[in-house]
């Protein structure tokens, strides 16, 4: 009698591609690359049942560097696609990764928006406080009174405090790590992904070749565990406290998780309870689906 053979334990290797990271080397986005490999074997999330998402930037190559489904999509409209896509397939596991310009600055409205309609996607953003693919312009998260191309007379602007933001705009599950601290980091990125709904992972992840301000040493200088501090994660002004917090010690860890927090919209949609659309009928013969075709061609 025949039996089902047990499925193989998913590994890192089987998530990384052929194609190697082109990073700078030393850059933080290797170890958040590194951290999205163990966290999705240990959660065994089956590379055709999960799909990357970026827009545009030297992080959002992400997806290009995962074995996956992955699209590179516009400067700031990762997280309008993935919102499509989950819709679309709502039994697809959507991660959306970018960096901090590419995410805190053009695709800003977006970032609100998909926190606002709670889409149950993760949303990993590589802040490394400066515009790295252009050179080492300032960013919406560059500090004040920062030295850069573009500010050879120091930043003028305030700092964007996303964290601050995600919580205003009713964000379920808002998390900071760091590259640098690796288990740490893969902890928060299974939590994020089962959560059900939105989930802000921002992730301090230093460029080494533009940004000489936000270094390694100095984030292992500043950064500490709110865990160790034994803050309350479902404690919203506590953690509102914490995300404006800036300066001689920075929190990384769990700031905030709204237990109580209603169903994503995608549980919520009508159209999406029998099933994922993408296995649904389109309701067009083959002659009226070459006639479409054709007016685009």
């Amino acid at each position: 009698m025949a039996t089902l053979a047990t499925p193989k334990k998913l590994e890192v290797k089987d998530f990384k591609p052929e194609v190697s990271p082109d990073w700078c080397p030393g850059c933080g986005d290797f170890g958040v690359l590194n951290a999205l490999f163990q966290a999705c074997a240990e959660l065994e999330l089956q590379p055709h049942e999960l799909l990357l998402v970026s827009g545009i930037g030297c992080s959002s190559n992400l997806p290009g560097f995962f074995r996956s489904y992955g699209v590179h999509s516009l400067h700031g409209r990762a997280l309008p696609f993935a919102t499509g896509a989950k819709l679309a397939n709502h039994a697809l596991t959507v991660i959306a990764t970018g960096g901090d310009g590419d995410g805190y600055g053009i695709g800003l409205n977006h970032f609100i928006q998909a926190m606002r309609r709670n889409i149950n996607i993760t949303y990993i953003v590589m802040n490394n406080e400066i515009y790295g693919l252009t050179t080492g312009q300032v960013s919406p998260t560059s500090e004040s009174g920062m030295v850069t191309k573009s500010t050879p007379g120091g930043n003028l602007e305030n700092m964007l405090n996303p964290l601050a933001l995600a919580l205003a705009a009713g964000c379920g599950y808002v998390a900071r790590g760091f590259s640098g601290d690796p288990k740490h980091l893969i902890k928060l990125y299974k939590e994020g992904i089962q959560y059900p709904g939105f989930a802000l992972i921002d992730v301090f992840s230093p460029c080494v070749t533009f940004n000489k301000q936000n270094t390694y040493q100095w984030f292992r200088d500043h950064v500490y565990r709110l865990e160790d501090k034994g803050h309350d994660p479902t404690d919203f002004h506590a953690a509102m406290d914490k995300a404006l917090e800036w300066g001689s010690k920075i929190p990384i860890g769990l700031v905030y998780q709204n237990l109580k927090k209603g169903p994503p919209i995608d549980a919520l949609d009508p159209a999406l309870q029998d099933g994922p659309l993408v296995h649904k009928p389109a309701g067009l013969t083959r002659e009226q689906r070459k006639k479409m075709i054709a007016e685009f061609e």
